[in-house]
């Protein structure tokens, strides 16, 4: 059974006990962001809230446990969530290696389009927007994807770039340049002076959102992923005001298009490392054309910034269930001995995990250059390379790995010196690295890092197992020996008797 719809994903919670409405009146000022950030902390269940002004409101939807963070993405999936993470990782990448193509429903069947607003009648300021921490720049809409074709050839690309609303029909989109979308943007339209059509999809059927989040390649659909994701294809309907097409089971669609030469102030914004990121800049506008929704649309929103080493909410969520699956799923794409790729639970935006075979270092190294140079990594900073027998999903055993056998002096490899892109958010950049209002696009440049904390070669390995070995079994002759045994003295063992 698939789950079509984020509303029903939704009934699926509060089946299980895992949500709760809120029927107070709650206010989009901070009040709502404040319950959900809390909610987060406490790992307690997700808020809905139902007295909104202009619609309803759903604090970090995705959001998973402290210690089982991919079970409501399993939930999404119709995966049981109490599914080991192991089972989960292998069945994500089982599913999105079967794509599926979309279909399309015509605008009566699609429950996107029970209200239709163009013209005069579009006013983004009658939905709840929240206004999620002291020193934001303004409200935002921060948990959707966001559509929007290629210039020179039929791909649609799937994507998520929060937008701060201005005013009734008016937004800022943050488009950083390295990502697929933003290159699209100031490489292809802006340069020939054309506005880039897009829709906001927000509230979209859980698959289609992990798949926005996803690695998918350049050119890729993603929206084929999310079929495979959900097991079957996904329902798309016409847009009102462009040639996009829409997942039509959507809480609510923004249609419009972002103009070329036009900025508009973002930010700043409480960010996913836990600060406020500033200082405020340009970024490209949003010019909105329709609006179309459900009837008492349920809009999601992210408490950015909790999901940083200590609790979890839904982008933290998304990266530890969905992209580590698709990160592995494209590593082995582009022919590499990958065991596993998976982000560090308590950093899974910044810090990767890569188990596998291949450690000779000239392989290491050819992976660390794939890895950071064809995937465009904005956000990651650091690889850690592991053998194919430690389990990259026990943070526990990385550590050993990382403190047995990664030398400082040798294995730590500073990768593109002072070259390569970066996103601009880091805690250690200095401001004049982050960029400034005139800025516009991201142009911060980094080194990124990797750790080869594999085994050097087989005979450390016996070394280091024999040394246990010996310590065990002196450990279990002194246990003998106090017990009135005679350790050292033969065991007859008939290999015939009854247990």
């Amino acid at each position: 059974m698939t789950v079509d719809s984020f509303r029903e994903y939704l009934q699926r919670l509060e089946a299980r006990d895992e949500l709760v409405r809120v029927a107070d009146p709650v206010s989009w000022n901070l009040e709502a962001s404040a319950i959900t950030m809390l909610a987060n902390e406490e790992d307690d269940r997700i808020p809905l809230f139902e007295s909104v002004e202009g619609a309803r409101l759903v604090g970090d939807p995705y959001r998973g446990s402290q210690r089982r963070p991919w079970d409501r993405i399993a939930l999404g999936m119709d995966v049981p969530p109490d599914t080991a993470r192991r089972e989960f990782y292998d069945e994500t990448i089982e599913r999105l290696q079967d794509q599926r193509d979309p279909t399309t429903v015509s605008r009566s069947d699609a429950p996107c389009k029970e209200v239709i607003d163009t013209g005069d009648d579009v006013n983004l300021l009658d939905y709840p927007w929240p206004y999620i921490h002291a020193g934001d720049g303004g409200r935002y809409s921060n948990l959707h994807t966001l559509v929007t074709p290629d210039l020179d050839s039929d791909w649609v690309d799937y994507s998520y770039h929060r937008a701060m609303i201005h005013d009734s029909e008016t937004a800022s989109v943050l488009l950083l340049a390295g990502e697929q979308t933003p290159n699209l943007y100031y490489y292809k339209y802006e340069r020939r002076d054309e506005p880039m059509p897009v829709a906001i999809v927000v509230g979209a059927e859980p698959a289609v959102q992990y798949s926005s989040v996803m690695w998918i390649p350049t050119g890729r659909s993603e929206v084929e992923f999310a079929g495979g994701l959900k097991g079957s294809p996904v329902e798309l309907v016409p847009c009102e005001t462009n040639d996009l097409r829409v997942p039509a089971s959507a809480e609510l669609v923004i249609e419009g298009e972002i103009v070329p030469n036009v900025r508009r102030d973002e930010g700043p914004f409480g960010d996913y490392f836990g600060y406020m990121h500033g200082p405020r800049r340009s970024m490209p506008a949003l010019q909105v054309t329709a609006i179309t929704h459900r009837e008492r649309p349920i809009i999601p929103f992210c408490v950015e910034g909790t999901g940083v080493g200590y609790t979890e909410n839904s982008t933290s969520s998304m990266e530890i269930g969905c992209v580590g699956p698709d990160a592995t799923l494209g590593l082995r794409a582009g022919g590499f001995d990958v065991d596993r790729c998976v982000p560090w639970q308590s950093t899974p935006r910044t810090v990767y995990v890569v188990s596998t075979d291949s450690t000779a270092p000239g392989d290491l190294h050819e992976l660390a250059n794939f890895i950071f140079t064809t995937w465009g990594m904005l956000h990651v900073d650091f690889f850690v390379f592991v053998d194919a027998d430690v389990d990259p999903l026990d943070q526990r055993a990385v550590l050993e790995a990382l403190a047995l056998h990664a030398d400082p002096d040798e294995d730590f490899h500073q990768f593109g010196v002072e070259s390569m892109p970066k996103v601009p958010l880091n805690i250690y950049q200095t401001p004049s690295e982050k960029g400034d209002a005139q800025t516009g696009t991201s142009k911060a440049k980094t080194a990124k890092a990797y750790i080869d904390a594999t085994r050097e070669d087989e005979a450390a390995v016996d070394t280091a197992t024999d040394a246990a070995d010996a310590e065990t079994r002196y450990w279990a002759r002194t246990l003998l020996t106090e017990a009135g045994a005679t350790p050292d003295r033969p065991t007859e063992f008939d290999a015939g008797a009854e247990p």
